[in-house]
C-alpha cells in the first residue's frame, strides 16, 4: 500500500542506470530494452553503468560522481536496492541522489509495496521526477554497519532461506522442503530482545524486522507497516510445536498470521537481538556474498526516518 507523500518534484533530465547484464538470461538487457524508449521520450541522458561482479552496484553508488545527475537509477530488485542503499549512505563526500528502481528482480517487496511490478510503469513513474522519503533501518551488526531498506530477519527463518540456496537443484520447491526440515529441527533459539529499552529473555522461533509489508516473493509478512511511518515492525514469534509452526508458514502470504497467538506484533524506533549464540542474519533478502555471510548477531537496529529520496 502506497501512502508516502509527495515533498517535491525534480526534474529529470541526465540520470545513471544501473544494468546487470550477466543475469538470468540476461532479464536486465531484457528490460533495459523495454525501458530505455520512455527515458529517450523523456528527453533524459543515461548514463548506462554495467556490472560485472557481486556488489558492483554497491561500489558504482558509493564511488561515481553524483555532480550534474538527477538520479540514481538501476534494473533490479531488493538486492540491488540493498547494494545501492548501502553504497550511498557510506560515501566520503556524503551526497545522496534519489533512487529510482526498475522493477526487475527475484525478490521484488519494495516494489510491491510501491504498488510498481512492471518496468516499463516504474520507468514512467520516475520521470515523474516525484521525490518520496523513505525511512532506512541502521543495523549495527556484531560492530558492522548495514543498512536495510525492506527487512531483517533471524531465526528459523533465515535458516530455512540459507538451506534452500544450498537446494537450488530442487527448483522453486526447495523453500517448501527447507521449510519442512528447520520445522523438524526445531532447534533452540534463546536470546535477548530489547525493545525501546525493554529487555524480555525467551526461546523464540524467529524475528522478523519489516520496512515494508512484503518480504521475499510476495509474503505480507508486516501488513501494517508503512515504508515512512519512522517505525519498524516487529514479527515475534515464539517456541512452539511442529505442527504449529508448519500451519503457521502459509499464512505469512496473506498476513493473517499476526491473529495467530505464535506471533507477537510490535512497532518499535529501535530494538536489539542478543543469542545466547551468534547466528546468520538475513537483511533484504541476501544471507551472503560470494559465500560470506552478509552479517551476524548480535544486532542492534535503528530507524532512520526519511532518510533517503526515491522516484516511485
Amino acid at each position: 500500500m502506497v501512502s508516502i507523500c509527495t515533498i517535491k518534484v525534480r526534474i529529470m533530465k541526465r540520470s545513471y542506470l544501473i544494468v546487470n547484464p550477466h543475469g538470468g538470461l540476461k532479464k536486465g538487457l531484457n528490460i533495459l530494452e523495454k525501458v530505455k524508449p520512455i527515458f529517450d521520450e523523456g528527453d533524459v541522458e543515461l548514463n548506462i553503468l554495467e556490472t560485472e561482479y557481486a556488489g558492483h552496484a554497491r561500489d558504482y553508488a558509493n564511488e561515481i560522481d553524483f555532480n550534474g545527475y538527477d538520479a540514481l537509477c538501476a534494473i533490479g530488485g531488493d538486492g540491488t536496492m540493498h547494494e545501492i542503499v548501502n553504497g550511498m549512505l557510506t560515501r566520503d563526500d556524503g551526497k545522496q541522489l534519489p533512487i529510482g528502481l526498475v522493477t526487475g528482480g527475484t525478490g521484488n517487496s519494495f516494489m510491491h509495496d510501491m504498488e510498481c511490478l512492471k518496468p516499463r510503469n516504474a520507468a514512467r513513474r520516475i520521470l515523474t521526477g516525484r521525490l518520496r522519503p523513505i525511512d532506512i533501518a541502521k543495523v549495527d551488526a556484531n560492530g558492522e554497519i548495514i543498512f536495510a531498506c525492506t527487512m531483517v530477519g533471524w531465526g528459523m527463518a533465515t535458516d530455512i532461506t540459507e538451506l534452500a540456496e544450498n537446494m537450488r537443484w530442487l527448483g522453486g520447491q526447495r523453500y517448501n522442503v527447507a521449510s519442512i526440515i528447520e520445522v523438524m529441527k526445531n532447534r533452540k533459539r534463546v536470546s535477548k530482545l530489547i525493545l525501546d529499552g525493554n529487555t524480555i529473555i525467551d526461546d523464540y522461533s524467529f524475528i522478523i524486522a519489516c520496512n515494508t509489508i512484503h518480504v521475499g516473493k510476495g509474503m505480507q509478512m508486516a501488513p501494517l507497516a508503512q515504508i515512512n511511518d519512522g517505525l519498524i515492525d516487529l514479527i515475534i514469534a515464539k517456541k512452539a510445536g511442529r505442527l504449529k509452526l508448519l500451519s503457521l508458514f502459509p499464512r505469512l502470504f496473506n498476513g493473517s498470521h499476526i491473529s495467530d497467538p505464535l506471533c507477537e506484533y510490535r512497532q518499535v524506533k529501535e530494538f536489539s537481538i542478543v543469542p545466547s549464540d551468534d547466528n546468520i542474519l538475513n537483511i533484504d533478502g541476501e544471507i551472503n556474498i560470494d559465500r560470506i555471510n552478509i552479517a551476524n548477531t548480535p544486532i542492534h537496529v535503528k530507524v532512520l526516518e526519511k532518510e533517503i529520496n526515491v522516484l516511485v
